[in-house]
């Protein structure tokens, strides 16, 4: 297992946005972002599964050094702001067919966001249509899950043929460091919100 990663020659060259279309249980890696480094982590995957047609369930798994990551303690689940800025699981919901999109904050405290965009970081609103999500979390000494449950039928958006996910993790270390990890990313610095990062498709 190797540990103290920083983004190796194949990851110094923007990963070029191919679009993955959903399979069941299908499991997905995250990439460190090129300007990144990160030195407790070394592979993050998101598992994609289906509980029924109008849900969805995201299992964020991570190798690293446990005990060298900023991990808040597991507390009441409850909706908070600016989760983000520490370490947090995030997934964004778009539609072809749509410009808005939804982002959705997962933080190992069981706390949790819903934002409504009604464009590219524009229009955004805390999403009250959303409930709570169920959190639940699984840790030891070199592996962590957080699974999150999301409810499409409660999206306000334009579904057409299908959905465009985005699946992301900001990453502290107990240092304060912070690095920043997607399925993809755009050329310069990181931005879940930017539409090379919505590679998932789930028809």
């Amino acid at each position: 297992m190797s540990f103290g990663r920083v983004a190796d020659s194949a990851q110094r060259q923007h990963a070029i946005t191919i679009p993955c279309r959903y399979n069941p249980g299908m499991h997905q890696p995250l990439r460190l972002h090129p300007a990144s480094s990160c030195f407790a982590v070394a592979h993050i995957e998101v598992e994609v599964s289906r509980e029924r047609a109008c849900s969805l369930v995201f299992a964020y798994a991570l190798t690293a050094r446990i005990s060298d990551l900023a991990m808040p303690p597991v507390a009441a689940a409850a909706r908070a702001d600016a989760l983000w800025r520490h370490t947090c699981f995030e997934a964004f919901v778009g539609s072809p067919l749509d410009v808005a999109y939804y982002e959705f904050n997962f933080a190992p405290s069981t706390q949790w966001a819903a934002y409504r965009f009604s464009s590219y970081r524009t229009g955004m609103r805390i999403a009250t249509e959303i409930s709570s999500p169920k959190i639940a979390v699984e840790s030891s000494r070199d592996r962590y899950i957080l699974r999150a449950s999301l409810e499409l039928d409660q999206l306000l958006l334009s579904r057409g043929p299908m959905w465009r996910l985005g699946l992301s993790a900001v990453i502290e270390e107990a240092s304060g460091h912070q690095s920043y990890w997607a399925l993809a990313h755009p050329p310069g610095k990181a931005d879940f919100h930017h539409s090379d990062c919505f590679t998932l498709e789930l028809v």
